[in-house]
Formats: C-alpha cells, structure tokens, sequence
C-alpha cells in the first residue's frame, strides 16, 4: 500500500469505491481470490470495455492488483486491508433493497458464512472467535486478542504450527463483522483455520461467491475440537454469543 504520511487522500479511495459497478467488483474479490475481467465484468453486469475502465481506476487507487499469466490478467485485491475497509463500510451502509427470491437466499447465506478476504465470517465465524475464547485458545484483554499456552497445544493438535507463520503478517487481528456486529478472526490464524477447514474438508464453498458451507462433520468435528455450538447457526442463538458491540 501507500507510504506512511501524515495525511491520506481518503476521498480518492472513496470515490474508486463509490461507483455501484465497482463495489461489486470488490465484493467479488472479497474472498481473497483472483478472476479475470470477464468475470468480474459479468459480476458488475457490465461490458468488457466498460470493465476495462473500471479495473484501471481501482488499480490507481491501489484497491486492485493484477497477475499475468500469459496473455491472461487475474485480478485480485491488493490486500487483506481493503477486505477489512469493505466490512467496516458495510457496517455503516444501508441494505441493499432484495428484488428476487435468489438476492434473499444469497443474502440469508452470507449472513451466514462467509470468507472475508481468507478468514471466516458471518455467524460461522463470529461463533467461532467467541468458542477460542471460551476454550481458552485465546485471550481477550479489553479487545487484545493473543495465543494461550494451552492455545498453542490445541492449535497444534488440530495441525496449525503458529510458529510458521509469517512475521509480515499478524497472528491475531480481527474485524467487526458487518451482519453480527461482533468480532470475527482475522490474521494468519483466522486464515490457518479456514485453510485447514478446508483441508478437512470440514467446510466447502456454497454456490453463491464468498459463501461457505459447514459440513456436517465441520458442525460435530468445531464442537467437539473447539466447542462451537452446535446451533451457530440459529440467529436467535444470541446466548452462545458475546454481547453486541455499541454503534
């Protein structure tokens, strides 16, 4: 990203997201995965001149990278930040109106679970978070997250070595879930987890782009390793759930 100075063009990145066509490029790529134009100009509903336009302004906003391979270009977000800056302007955003039956089962699956750039999120992943903590995996110090001693066995015996990961990158962060309004784990361990989930094939991805699904040996296998409740998924399971966090 940029540079640190003492101030920042906020207004620039404002305006590269604030066209409609746009955000739906970054929310296609909110995943953390890569799609050529095509695919993001069928996502924006959009022609390839017209997408053409849109994916050089994000690159100038330093919203957008791009890979070659050959003569094809992938893009893909330039970092897990933008993911970050997306989830906390949904927070503040107001809903987008549903128009069809599909809008309403493809919003109800985010609310869900979702990936958020390579962690989880949605009700998954909040449910998730609050489990570690309740485990012990985790700390909470007014908000500060770390790896427990006992924390750091258990990871290892679920097959995350914490001492692999990359120093460029944090272990611990996390983002204020913009369905939940709670935490949800971010990081290189919020991205270990959803990887090795993965792996285990304890979660899929759904149809709908971003959405994840828990499989039923997910479900028993995050109860029994982490005790995440079995009904994460009821939304009127509040109890199972730190209190929301103030606006």
């Amino acid at each position: 990203m940029w540079n640190n100075a003492t101030e920042t063009d906020i207004a620039e990145v404002a305006s590269a997201i604030g066209d409609p066509s746009r955000t739906k490029v970054l929310r296609a790529l909110a995943d953390g995965g890569v799609l050529p134009a095509s695919a993001l100009a069928a996502e924006a509903g959009v022609s390839l001149s017209t997408i053409s336009a849109h994916l050089t302004r994000l690159r100038e906003a330093k919203l957008l990278t791009v890979e070659h391979d050959g003569r094809h270009r992938y893009y893909r977000l330039a970092s897990s930040d933008v993911a970050r800056a997306l989830e906390e302007l949904a927070r503040i955003a107001r809903p987008l109106p549903v128009r069809s039956l599909r809008d309403g089962v493809r919003a109800q699956a985010l609310l869900r679970a979702r990936l958020c750039y390579d962690h989880l999120a949605g009700r998954l992943g909040v449910a998730l978070l609050a489990a570690l903590v309740d485990r012990g995996v985790l700390a909470n110090t007014a908000g500060a997250y770390r790896i427990t001693p006992t924390g750091l066995d258990e990871l290892g015996a679920f097959g995350i070595d914490v001492a692999e990961f990359s120093r460029r990158r944090p272990a611990i962060r996390y983002c204020v879930d913009w369905g939940e309004n709670r935490h949800h784990l971010a990081g290189a361990l919020g991205a270990a987890i959803a990887n090795r989930l993965f792996e285990l094939a304890w979660l899929r991805r759904g149809r709908a782009r971003r959405v994840v699904q828990l499989t039923e040996a997910g479900r028993t296998g995050l109860h029994t390793t982490f005790g995440v409740p079995l009904d994460w998924d009821d939304p009127s399971g509040a109890a199972n759930h730190p209190a929301r966090l103030e606006n």
